[in-house]
C-alpha cells in the first residue's frame, strides 16, 4: 500500500522545483524518488555546518584558521548522519579527490572572512527552522542560515551561497527564496525584517535587498496562485514537463517523457469525475520569474 501523502506546505526549495518543472515536483514531493548526492550540494552543507558552529566559540576565537579546522571534523559528523555520502568518493582509494574537496570547502570558508567579520556578530538564530500558516490555509516553512537583530530590533536574515552570484536577469530565484522567508517571519512577528542579505562565497560577493511591505504582500499571492495550481495537479495527477536546460542535471531523466521515459504509477487517489480546468496559476506559475531552483530547504 502506498505510503504517499498529498503535499501539505510549502518551502522555497519545493516552490522553486514546481516553477522550474511540476514533473520534478511530484517525483521528488509525491513520489519521492531518490537522487544521488552531489559534490557541490554536499560541499554547501559542510560549508553551512562550519559557518554554523564557528558561533559556539567566544567572539574572539572567531578566526578563518579556526574555521578551516573544523572542516574535517564536520565531514565526519556529516558523514555519521548520512552514510551514503561516502559512496561520492567510493572511486578515490588513495583519497586525492577527497583531499581536492575539502581544500575547495576550506576556500570557500575562509573566503567568509573577507565578507563578514564574526568577532562583530551575534546571530539570535542559526540554522533557523519556520514555520507559518497565511489566513488561507497554506503552510509555509523552511529553514534560515541566520538571523541579526540589531541593538533597535531591526531584523536581517542572512543565507549562504556557496556558488557564484548569479547575473541580475537571474537573480530573482535568490530574492524569491529570501523573500519567502521575509514573508513567514512577518507573519510570526509582525515585523518586516529591515534586510535580506545574500552571502556567495563562491564569488565573494555580498548581496542585499531591502523589502518593504508590498513585496511580501506580492510573493504571498504568488506563493497562494502557486499552490492552487500544485493542488490541481495534486487532484487530477496532471504534473506537465517542463524541458529548459536544467534538465541535464536531473536524476530522473529514465522517468520523464521528454527523454522517452514513463513516469512511476501515480501513488494518490484521483477521483473519478469530468477533467478540471487548470488554474491559472498552473499555467502562468510553471514560467514564472525565479524558476532557477533556488535552494534551501
Amino acid at each position: 500500500m502506498s505510503t504517499s501523502q498529498p503535499p501539505t506546505s510549502l518551502s522555497p526549495s519545493r516552490a522553486s522545483d514546481f516553477m522550474q518543472c511540476p514533473l520534478l515536483y511530484r517525483f521528488r514531493v509525491i513520489d519521492k524518488l531518490p537522487e544521488r548526492p552531489s559534490e557541490a550540494a554536499t560541499r554547501g552543507t559542510l560549508v553551512h555546518a562550519v559557518l554554523e558552529r564557528l558561533f559556539d566559540a567566544p567572539a574572539g576565537e572567531r578566526t578563518a584558521p579556526r574555521a578551516r579546522g573544523l572542516v574535517p571534523g564536520q565531514w565526519e559528523r556529516l558523514l555519521a548522519s548520512r552514510p551514503e555520502l561516502a559512496g561520492l568518493f567510493a572511486e578515490d582509494p588513495g583519497g586525492e579527490r577527497l583531499t581536492r574537496w575539502l581544500g575547495e570547502a576550506e576556500r570557500l570558508v575562509e573566503r567568509w572572512f573577507s565578507l563578514e567579520d564574526p568577532t562583530r556578530l551575534e546571530p539570535v538564530e542559526r540554522e533557523l527552522f519556520v514555520e507559518t500558516e497565511l489566513e488561507s490555509g497554506l503552510r509555509l516553512r523552511g529553514v534560515i542560515d541566520r538571523v541579526d537583530v540589531a541593538p533597535t530590533g531591526e531584523v536581517r536574515i542572512v543565507d549562504y551561497k556557496t556558488g557564484k552570484a548569479p547575473r541580475p536577469e537571474y537573480a530573482e530565484g535568490a530574492r524569491f527564496q529570501m523573500t519567502f522567508y521575509a514573508l513567514v517571519v512577518w507573519r510570526l512577528k509582525g515585523v518586516v525584517p529591515r534586510r535580506l542579505q545574500l552571502v556567495y562565497l563562491g564569488s565573494g560577493e555580498v548581496v542585499t535587498y531591502d523589502p518593504v511591505e508590498a513585496d511580501l504582500k506580492r510573493v504571498e499571492r504568488k506563493l497562494l496562485a502557486l499552490w492552487e495550481a500544485i493542488s490541481h495537479a495534486t487532484r487530477t495527477g496532471d504534473w506537465r514537463p517542463r524541458p529548459t536546460k536544467l534538465c541535464g542535471w536531473c536524476d530522473h531523466q529514465a522517468f520523464c517523457p521528454e527523454f522517452g521515459g514513463t513516469p512511476p504509477v501515480y501513488p494518490l487517489t484521483v477521483p473519478a469525475q469530468r477533467a478540471e480546468p487548470a488554474p491559472e496559476g498552473a499555467r502562468a506559475r510553471s514560467s514564472a520569474p525565479g524558476n532557477d531552483a533556488a535552494g534551501a530547504s
